[in-house]
Order: C-alpha cells, then structure tokens, then sequence
C-alpha cells in the first residue's frame, strides 16, 4: 500500500505522501548511483523507508517536524524490534531527512533532532590461551594418518596459525595470494575492509606451519590449479587451496574450524572469527597499545577496537575472582 493511499483524502494530504515517495525515490537514487551501496544495503534502506512510510499519519506529517518519525521509531521499540533492528531503522530515516534537507526538498534539518538508539555492546566470544593451543593441536596431523588425510591436516593447521597469529578477518586469509606472504620477512600483506592494506607481522610458529603447507602439500595439489584472472587481467596464486587446486572457500574454511572445534572440545564457542578476537585480547592482555592493535587489526575507527578492553577488564575480574584469596 502507497503512502498517498494511506494519506487520506484530503488534497494536501494526498499531495504531502506524493512528495514523499518522490523524495525516498530520489534518496534510493543516490544511494545506488552516488554512493555505491550494494543491492543488499539498498533493500534494507528501501524497506525501512517504505515501512515508515506506510505507518498511519506519517505522510501527512513528515516534512512538518521530527514528530512522525519519533512517533514511529517509539512505536517499532514498544512492539519489541531488535536493538539492532531498530537502530538501522533509525540510521534510514535520519540519512533520508539529512539528504532531503541537503536537497532542498525540506526546510527544517529533521535529522538533526531524531536520536541513533546507543549500539548494544556484544563482547566477542574469545579463547584462553591454553584453549587456543588446544584448538590449534587438534588440527594438526596424525603420524597414523594416510597421506591425504595429513595434508589436509597441514593445511588446516597453517591456516588456523595464521589466523590466530595475525588476527586476520577469514575472507581476509582466505583471499590472501602467494606473494602476499612474506616467509622470510615474517610479514604479510592484507587488503581489508574499504580496500585498505595493512601489513601484518606473523610469529615463527605460524610460519614454520606455512612453510611446510607451501613446500609439502601445496605443490602435489598444484597440478589442479586454474589461474583465475584478476580486474587487471594478471594470474593469481592463491595461498590456501582445496585438494583440487582450487581456492579454498567459506564454507570450506568454516568446516576446518568447526572439526578442529570438536576435537578439541569447544564446538559450541568457536566461529573463524573467534581466533580474530582471542588475537586481539591477548595482545591487549599483553601489554600491547590499543592504536597499534587497531592497526593490526584493520579497524577504520579506533572506537571498534576499544571493545577489547571491556573484554580484557572482564577478564581480569574473573582471574581476579578465582585467585585473590579475599575477593
């Protein structure tokens, strides 16, 4: 249903929702051509506005004052939507009133009096280091295994070092190219989030692993390789591959975690990120700085990685609980 159905009658009223559609028309517009966001973006943008739009007395309303998207943001919170629903809900209709006004299609910034619902704080699952060394054991091979089952296993085990040992986001390791990696500088290169590189060093024990998935398993498996072709149209190698010189996916990846999971005993708490966080904390367990942390990790703003030193606090309250004689 339109919002000019649900406006009424009345000829302003009638009038007031055309403007309306026209002006999110014009806003899903600049989102697709001027800002790039991708399909998914666009449709969660269009169906919170059309949403907004279809609740009773906001096409009347609208342009008049902040009231009809307060009334209709207070109404989504007392039926109950998700926090972080009903913050992206918000983030539309503010980036919708701020555009209009840019645009001339309003006279009063509405944007500026609707306020963004505070992000709920969700720590991140995170290991122990003895978990972590449990998880990275259960990965690695088996003197009793067949030669294809041990290299696998080698694989899997420099895959999960590497995430562990450079905090790498896992579409981040599994998109990595052979010189992208530097064994002997002990480094490697990442293109992250926005397109940003960073370059991250790598601990000795992950990259022995390396070495050995690079020398002993990735040349048998070789011969199946199809070079793919990047934007400029130049042969790349990728780092990570499945037994048919392919380059190893999502779900591929997601499965070496979840066996080495089981094996280890912590099926139920570990996802491919959790070894990105447990990096994270421990460092900041460690002594390290937060800026050079967030470096690390590729955060654009300094406040994502400020999460970490909730969950390192929280870790010292239960050492705290659990040694301190009088705690």
């Amino acid at each position: 249903m339109s919002a000019a159905t649900l406006a009424g009658p009345g000829p302003d009223a009638a009038a007031s929702a055309s403007r309306l559609d026209r002006a999110i028309d014009d806003y899903l517009v600049h989102l697709r051509v001027e800002r790039g966001l991708s399909p998914a973006t666009l449709s969660a943008y269009a169906t919170d506005l059309r949403t907004f739009t279809a609740a009773a007395g906001v096409a009347a309303g609208w342009a008049d004052g902040p009231e009809a998207a307060r009334r209709w943001l207070a109404g989504q919170a007392a039926a109950g939507v998700a926090a972080t629903t009903l913050r992206r809900r918000t983030a539309s209709i503010r980036g919708f009133y701020r555009f209009s006004y840019g645009e001339g299609t309003i006279g009063r910034d509405i944007a500026t009096h609707l306020d963004l619902p505070r992000q709920p704080r969700h720590l991140p699952e995170t290991l122990s280091v003895d978990e972590v060394e449990r998880l990275l054991e259960a990965a690695s091979p088996d003197p009793g295994m067949r030669p294809v089952q041990a290299a696998l296993a080698i694989r899997d085990r420099a895959l999960l070092e590497l995430l562990y040992a450079a905090g790498l986001r896992i579409s981040e390791a599994l998109g990595l190219d052979l010189d992208r990696i530097s064994l002997d500088g002990g480094f490697v290169r990442v293109v992250g989030k926005g397109d940003r590189e960073r370059m991250v060093p790598v601990g000795e024990v992950a990259l022995d692993w390396l070495r050995r998935y690079r020398d002993e398993v990735r040349p048998i498996w070789l011969p199946g390789v199809r070079r793919t072709e990047d934007r400029t149209g130049q042969g790349r190698r990728p780092l990570f591959l499945t037994p048919r010189g392919r380059r190893l996916g999502r779900q591929g990846a997601w499965t070496v975690v979840k066996r080495a999971a089981l094996s280890a005993g912590l099926a139920d708490r570990v996802s491919p990120h959790t070894l990105r966080h447990s990096f994270a904390t421990h460092l900041l367990e460690g002594g390290a700085d937060l800026r050079v942390v967030q470096e690390l990790l590729g955060h654009a703003s300094i406040n994502t990685t400020q999460l970490y030193t909730h969950l390192t606090g929280e870790r010292i309250r239960q050492i705290y609980a659990r040694a301190h004689p009088r705690a």
